[in-house]
């Protein structure tokens, strides 16, 4: 049982982390500033999730896994939130998305 355990937490550990490092260049190569930042808000639920859940099972039943439970509620709450109103103060400021031309890529401005 501690080896599946262990199996387990080390695969969410290592998902967790690669989803992070995909998102990372997921920052880098896309093109306007709302695919950035939903690269970035799907990086901070789902990696940072994977990343806790692993540490939780690392840490079994203790003070530790209690803290951590309240981490991922915390970014459960407020990833959403912050990403929602970092793209409508872009909104507001006039920062467009770019859209798809009639061919299916990406638009010259």
């Amino acid at each position: 049982m501690a080896l599946l355990l262990e199996v387990a937490s080390w695969v969410l550990l290592v998902s967790g982390g690669l989803f992070c490092i995909v998102g990372a260049l997921g920052l880098l190569r896309m093109p306007d500033f709302y695919t950035r930042m939903h690269a970035a808000s799907v990086v901070d639920t789902v990696g940072a999730g994977l990343l806790l859940a692993g540490m939780l099972l690392q840490a079994g039943l203790s003070l530790v896994s209690v803290k951590l439970a309240m981490i991922a509620l915390l970014l459960f709450f407020t990833s959403p939130a912050a990403t929602h109103a970092l793209g409508r103060a872009a909104l507001t400021r006039g920062v467009d998305p770019q859209l798809a031309d009639a061919e299916g890529g990406p638009s010259k401005p």
